[in-house]
């Protein structure tokens, strides 16, 4: 690196300072963590996406597709799931939920069964997505600090200090087009670092035939996810995946929050829809960047020993670092902020959301004044707690971050079904709901401690339908009275065309990954 790559990145951190302060003012709560209700379909979809296509993506996922043992193109399968996933979601579980103008999404379960119920999902929300942020944190600053002549803890304050400034000041709207522009800038990263490997290869037609064509197959039918080794098998990332990214895009605070930050219901069908079709676009295109640059590492014996072999990960900082051009450097890393950064920015956001809805402001007597200093105090504190625990990660980082992925897994399903149950099921109560989130959590903890070759994909799938199962039953054997709660069936509004769209893309994007080797 030289001075104008500390340069660009040096722009672009003070360019974030003044959106904080661009968007400083907001004058309620629901300015500050909805945006006011303003947002149309377009800056929310990219946001979505945005965070979706974290740090950790663009490092580790081309890597994974390019050289990570057993690796490959298999990474699409994540995708499958998503347009059906956003399909119900627009249909079913997002309506009645916006329709009740609610900040935090944890307070409609309080409205049908209980506050334990909210309370006890929102406290499980704010500690998991905090610590797993730092987790983010520590493993980007770490890659950063491998290019940067800087120490790490540099590497983490700086992407911290500055996303919560800016978070801090702005709120929703902040956030939302922050990410709008990091999004832009980390989808030019991947086409640069595409563009120059193929550069670096001799062309297209140099990869072609380099390529390793056992890294081409994206679609197992053969692999069931049940016993060890068939992992990425296409039913198990099919079903498990649809429960998985229901429950996430339509459970979790931190991504239902910008659904909720939307003008109105058609706004929230558009921007489902958009999510739904640009993601696998996005995965293909850093997929296929992976397979370019890993080709060049085995084609570049020079390349390759500067890649540690217990450390796959760093292909992509070491590629910018030793093949790109100085500005261009800049620009990389300043994508690699722009991914972490926009995690960051999220989580604070929806952590802040969560804490003040949740535990303080419960019964609305919360004045206007008090409500934002709370809003504000809860922002700056989530943000220095995922700033410090970001330190303490250290070594465990990997170990860590497989856990998180799988801790996610054992609480989505049922957190799910008890969404579905509450909506969907007017005679299920809040005993009946909360014995079966603790058994399907419970069920999924036993599948991770005794049943280890059943794919943590599938615990989605699993949990729910236990909790669903048992919601039911135990709200028929112990009849209580059932609190009051609005009918879901007038929130229900199929629009045929978007869903028809939805239905159709998946197939296509099956049959495209099914046919994808026979394109090389």
């Amino acid at each position: 690196m030289n001075i104008f790559d500390y340069l660009i990145i040096a722009l672009y951190i003070i360019a974030f300072l003044f959106l904080g302060r661009l968007f400083k003012g907001a004058k309620s709560g629901k300015d500050y963590f909805l945006g006011g209700n303003s947002f149309n379909w377009f800056p929310l979809s990219i946001s979505t996406a945005a965070t979706q296509l974290s740090a950790i993506s663009f490092i580790s996922a081309p890597a994974f597709v390019g050289l990570k043992e057993n690796g490959g193109m298999k990474w699409l399968t994540y995708e499958f799931a998503v347009p059906l996933a956003m399909l119900f979601l627009m249909v079913f579980l997002i309506p009645p939920l916006f329709k009740m103008g609610i900040v935090s999404v944890y307070e409609y379960l309080e409205k049908r069964y209980s506050s334990s119920t909210r309370i006890l999902l929102s406290i499980v929300f704010q500690i998991s997505r905090a610590f797993a942020t730092s987790v983010m944190i520590y493993t980007v600053a770490l890659i950063l600090t491998s290019v940067m002549a800087i120490p790490m803890w540099s590497t983490i304050s700086i992407i911290g200090v500055v996303t919560l400034i800016y978070s801090y000041q702005g709120g929703m709207k902040a956030v939302v087009y922050g990410d709008v522009i990091q999004m832009g800038i980390l989808f030019l990263g991947i086409i640069l670092c595409l563009i120059f490997g193929l550069h670096h290869l001799g062309g297209w037609s140099e990869f072609l035939g380099a390529v390793d064509v056992n890294r081409l197959e994206v679609v197992d039918f053969n692999a069931y996810g049940l016993s060890e080794g068939s992992d990425f098998g296409f039913w198990p990332m099919l079903i498990g995946g649809f429960f998985l990214y229901a429950s996430y895009y339509g459970t979790d605070q931190s991504q239902v929050q910008r659904l909720f930050s939307a003008k109105d219901i058609g706004t929230v069908r558009k921007a489902l829809l958009c999510n739904g079709l640009i993601r696998f676009p996005i995965t293909l295109t850093y997929c296929i960047m992976g397979l370019i640059i890993g080709t060049l590492v085995v084609k570049n014996p020079s390349f390759r020993a500067l890649i540690p072999m217990d450390k796959p990960d760093l292909m992509i900082p070491i590629f910018i670092k030793e093949f790109l051009p100085h500005g261009i450097i800049g620009i990389l890393l300043v994508a690699i902020f722009s991914a972490a950064m926009s995690s960051l920015s999220s989580t604070i956001n929806s952590l802040s959301a969560a804490t003040v809805e949740d535990l303080f402001n419960r019964d609305k007597a919360l004045d206007t004044n008090t409500y934002m200093r709370y809003s504000k105090i809860s922002a700056l504190f989530w943000g220095v707690v995922c700033i410090v625990l970001a330190f303490f990660t250290g070594d465990i980082a990997k170990t860590v971050i497989e856990a998180i992925n799988k801790i996610g897994s054992v609480f989505y399903g049922p957190i799910f079904a008890t969404f579905i149950a509450a909506i969907g099921f007017k005679r299920t109560n809040f005993i009946g709901a909360n014995i079966g989130l603790i058994l399907g959590v419970g069920v999924n903890v036993y599948l991770w401690l005794f049943c280890p070759q059943i794919f943590w994909f599938w615990w989605n799938a699993i949990g729910a339908v236990v909790t669903l199962s048992a919601s039911i039953l135990f709200s028929f054997l112990l009849k209580k009275d059932i609190p009051h709660h609005e009918s879901n069936a007038e929130a229900i509004s199929i629009d045929y065309q978007k869903s028809i769209v939805l239905v159709v893309f998946t197939i296509a994007i099956i049959l495209f990954s099914y046919a994808f080797p026979s394109f090389f």
